[in-house]
Order: C-alpha cells, then structure tokens, then sequence
C-alpha cells in the first residue's frame, strides 16, 4: 500500500462505517431498505480508497468493474472523486479523472460527474477551476458538469447536516460555467438528493424536510428527491405514491429528477427493477420512455440564454411532464 495513498486517504475520507447512517446521527431505522441505502455510500468509498491508493489505472478500473452492476457507478464515482484530488495535488497536471471519464467511466458519466463534487467539497476554492477535466466528444459535455455542483451539496448536507439542513446554510456564489448565480440552485438540488438518504428514503419525512426550506428553495430540493428516489431506491410502490401525493404542485421538479435518473441508469446500461418502480409512479413513463423523453427535448440544443444550458434542459422536461402530469404548465 503506497504511503502517500494511506496518507491522502487517512484526510479525505471517513471510516466505512463512518458514512452509515447511525453513525452520521440520521433519524433512520435500521430496514432492508435503510441498508441497501448505507451500501451505496460505502459503495462510493470503496471506489475512493482504490483510486487514491492504487498507481495502475487500469488495476482500479478490474477492481471497479468487480462491483456490482447496481451499485458500480457508485464505486466509478468514488473513483472521480480520487482522481480528481490526485490531479489537483499535482498542480492541475494530472489527467487521471479526463481518462476515466472518457474510458471505463464514460457510462458512469452523471455519476462520475458528482465525483468530481466530492472533491470539491475536500479542496480550497481556489483549486476547483481545474477540477473539471476536458471530455469535449462525451456526450452531455458541459451542460451536464453542473452535476459536479449537485455533488458538491450533496456532500455537504450528508456529512454536515447541522449546518446545511438543520440551519439551512447557503454556499457563497461560484462562477461554475461562469455562473455564480445559478450555484446556489444546483447546491440546493444535491442537498435534496442527500434528504432521501438522511431520512432513509421514508417519504413523509423527506417530504416533511423539504417543507422547513424556504418556499423559494423548494423547486430544486424536490427535483434532488426524484433523482435520488429513482436511481437510488430506497422506498416501494406505497411509499412512492406518497411522495408524488406530498410534492403537490412541485410534483413536476420531483417528476424531472426521476426522469434524469431514468436517463443515467439507461445510459449506464443497466436499470435496477427499483429505477422502473420509481419512474413509472412518479412520471406515468417506462424508464426507456423517460430517456427519450431526456434526450427529444435537448435535440435542438440549447440557444444562449438567461439560464445556463442545463437549467433550460431541466425547464424543458418539467414543461412536459407538468402537460403530461397535470395538464398545466409547470410554476417555479
């Protein structure tokens, strides 16, 4: 074991059993379901202690390919995180995160995206303008890199939860694509992501921890909690009918995450039976549907405008699952 990986890791990350839930002080019982949650977390550190340790490439990504199909782009993820604070610790020289997003890791790609938030969260601000490696040629690049900053908060709310949900911190703007304004708001849509987790995927708590948000912040934490409700799991057919119930009229921005978590599972090449559950209750679609429906409405492209790419890639789906959903235009 290489002395400088046991050192990075020794500072980076938590014991495994340190990112469980009881360990984190989450309300959770303790359920099946509360532990194929805990699995992914340690799915995503068992993929970090491989990349920040191991010298070969192509070693770590056996070992990644090793993982389990459901909970491999977790490890993959893991694994951008490393490679990303590898890369920053060499000055902004290193290319080990641009050559396993654009190899083994390209269909991870949304998952591997949020890696790279993770580091972010361990590296000084000034460091961040290099951690997005260039990947033009791979699909999604750049509109869809804003999940870095998802990752970032949800980082944050999982392993800070004092201050960014029970006090509802805000991050300070960061110029991301060149827009400061629009980070607070993916910040706010990996903070949802982490509600499902930190409440177990229980759907009146979660739903019950998006209403003590500002009025304002809601959109974007309910659209975390689709994606998280749909690619994670977490919860059955039940469960997930009152947490469509409890949305209301957010109900298309949780409908737009499960159809993005639809999208990265297709896209991933494998979909959990739970992805199929979540996204026919939340949407009324097929997962296949659901990532057609992703892709249809970006086949234009996306014009200069107010809003970054993929805010307006986001607006666009909700304007056709509100249609679909309720027939109305969605309000933000």
């Amino acid at each position: 074991m290489p002395m400088l990986g046991s050192l990075r890791r020794l500072a980076l990350t938590p014991s495994f059993a340190g990112v469980g839930f009881s360990a984190r002080g989450f309300p959770v019982r303790a359920t099946d379901a509360t532990r194929r949650l805990e699995a992914i977390p340690q799915a995503v550190l068992c993929g970090f202690e491989w990349a920040i340790e191991v010298r070969a490439g192509w070693e770590v990504e056996r070992r990644l390919e090793m993982v389990e199909p459901e909970l491999r782009g977790f490890a993959y993820e893991g694994a951008a995180m490393a490679y990303t604070v590898r890369d920053a610790m060499a000055g902004g020289r290193g290319h080990r995160a641009r050559d396993l997003l654009r190899g083994a890791g390209r269909p991870h790609t949304f998952l591997t995206y949020i890696g790279i938030g993770f580091a972010m969260a361990r590296l000084p601000r000034f460091l961040w303008r290099n951690v997005l490696p260039d990947l033009n040629g791979v699909p999604y690049y750049p509109t869809m890199s804003w999940l870095a900053v998802d990752g970032y908060g949800f980082d944050r709310a999982y392993f800070e939860t004092e201050r960014w949900v029970t006090r509802q911190g805000r991050p300070a703007p960061y110029p991301w694509q060149g827009r400061a304004d629009y980070f607070p708001r993916a910040v706010d849509q990996g903070i949802g992501r982490a509600l499902w987790f930190i409440h177990g995927g229980v759907s009146p708590d979660v739903a019950a921890a998006v209403r003590r948000f500002a009025t304002g912040r809601q959109a974007d934490l309910w659209s975390g909690v689709g994606l998280a409700a749909t690619f994670a799991g977490g919860s059955d057919a039940d469960g997930l009918a009152v947490l469509r119930r409890a949305a209301g009229d957010r109900l298309p921005q949780l409908a737009q995450g499960a159809v993005f978590a639809a999208k990265a599972r297709d896209f991933a090449g494998f979909v959990p039976a739970h992805t199929g559950l979540a996204t026919g209750v939340l949407t009324g679609m097929t997962v296949p549907a659901a990532a057609a429906l992703a892709d249809d409405v970006a086949a234009d492209g996306f014009a200069a405008g107010p809003e970054p790419a993929y805010e307006i890639w986001r607006q666009r789906v909700e304007a056709q699952l509100a249609s679909l959903l309720h027939g109305t235009p969605s309000e933000r």
